[in-house]
């Protein structure tokens, strides 16, 4: 078998640092600006300037109805500074990032546990969104903050102009790429447009993420519960070998222009056709919607629930969580700033746009709140209904990095290299995804 596996991941640098770090190295702060004033909670969020304008405003508020002062970090590169940070031992108070990231951090000792019971507002969270906070141990690491599904975002007057509807099912979404790649429906006069677009580079994982609601919808898993905390690779199964082959043949294979020119080298940074005006469909998060209500304009596009597959339509499931970095002192802080990013107004706050900038809750976890409502805006409901109805998230509890890494490497390769033979590509994933979780001795 050739191991797929990296020589080690960024994450598992931080074993080394944190093996000791737990409770039992918690103790006074030597780099955090805010960590001395015990009225002061520093706060890390992965953000960029857009993002962060947000949380800026979210802060305030909360410091305005409490007195507790935020120290405010927005992180780009989250994960190497959270590397030299722990290094030293002395985490942030309070992180905002995503749920795929928990089961990694709770593994390297970087979070305290948390009763759901003792964060005001709790009871206002679905079962759902809880189970993503959930560790090997049992215990919850995480609070909610945010979620998101994936839905189709098309071009209506695209559709309106080649006298097309918008697909509910794959064969539809593959007769409506075609069209739109062959049917000139820009109407320019020249062959210069796409079906779909996909970030389909192996890079950070991208091809897995975008493929996991394809994998969902023809009934595959990557790995699977097997008991008592352990999991098995599941990449090798009859619904795995044929959503895969019918991605290859159908989305990348031959010449038929469904994917835009260089799908299998783009991230989402790069994979900007639907914006740009040349391809007519994006199976994508709810976070773009304010970047397409600008270009191509709120009145050309519309968003739908993804088209089904064999076994159904579930798309992928992604979020946010507060988590407490594992250090002593400020719980009652940590709680309060928690409960008040849960509340119906800490959680409308955040999901507003103010001069542009981005909402950073997407889906409310308060289920109290309507997306729809909130924003004024009926396409939201498409997104919610798509989280609570018909979606999955990637398993939380293993540091699933480096799953969903070599799971990307393998679908790269394979939609790259047409003449390959599926079963036997899948059969070798799935060995390496067994030393994937042998290594976090996970495997059964």
């Amino acid at each position: 078998m050739r191991d797929r596996r990296r020589s080690r991941r960024p994450a598992a640098l931080l074993v080394a640092a944190t093996l000791a770090f737990g409770t039992a190295a918690c103790g006074s702060s030597s780099g955090g600006a805010g960590s001395d004033d015990p009225n002061t909670l520093e706060v890390w969020t992965r953000s960029n300037p857009d993002s962060a304008a947000t949380y800026d405003r979210v802060f305030a508020a909360f410091t305005k109805k409490t007195g507790i002062k935020i120290d405010y970090q927005p992180v780009i590169n989250f994960d190497q500074q959270l590397q030299s940070r722990a290094s030293t031992k002395d985490l942030p108070d309070v992180m905002i990032n995503d749920t795929a990231l928990m089961g990694s951090y709770q593994s390297q000792g970087l979070l305290k546990p948390i009763d759901p019971a003792s964060i005001a507002g709790g009871d206002q969270i679905t079962d759902k969104s809880w189970s993503s906070t959930v560790g090997i141990d049992g215990k919850h690491y995480g609070i909610p903050y945010s979620r998101q599904a994936q839905t189709l975002m098309i071009r209506t007057d695209w559709l309106r102009k080649l006298g097309l509807k918008a697909p509910t099912t794959w064969q539809e979404m593959l007769s409506v790429a075609k069209a739109f790649a062959t049917g000139d429906p820009d109407g320019d006069g020249k062959a210069d447009t796409y079906g779909m677009v996909v970030p389909g580079s192996a890079q950070n994982g991208y091809a897995a993420w975008w493929g996991a609601s394809f994998l969902w919808q023809g009934g595959a898993k990557i790995i699977e519960p097997s008991g008592k905390g352990t999991y098995r690779p599941a990449m090798d199964s009859a619904p795995a070998v044929s959503t895969v082959t019918w991605m290859k043949n159908n989305l990348f294979c031959g010449d038929n222009g469904v994917t835009q020119p260089g799908a299998l080298t783009a991230v989402t940074s790069t994979a900007t056709n639907f914006q740009d005006g040349n391809a007519g469909m994006y199976m994508t998060g709810p976070y773009n919607i304010v970047t397409f209500d600008q270009t191509p304009g709120k009145d050309k596009y519309e968003v739908v629930p993804a088209p089904a597959g064999p076994a159904g339509g579930e798309v992928l499931a992604d979020g946010e969580n507060v988590y407490f970095g594992a250090k002593t002192g400020k719980t009652k802080q940590e709680q309060a700033l928690a409960a008040f990013l849960i509340s119906p107004e800490g959680q409308k706050i955040a999901m507003t746009s103010v001069d542009g900038h981005q909402p950073v809750v997407r889906i409310p976890v308060n289920s109290t709140l309507d997306a729809a409502k909130v924003r004024a805006d009926a396409r939201w409901s498409v997104v919610q209904k798509a989280y609570e109805d018909a979606s999955q998230q990637f398993p939380n509890a293993p540091d699933f990095a480096p799953i969903k890494q070599d799971t990307a490497d393998a679908l790269n390769s394979i939609f790259t290299y047409c003449g390959g033979d599926v079963r036997s590509q899948l059969q070798e994933l799935n060995e390496t995804l067994a030393g994937d979780l042998k290594d976090q001795d996970l495997l059964k």
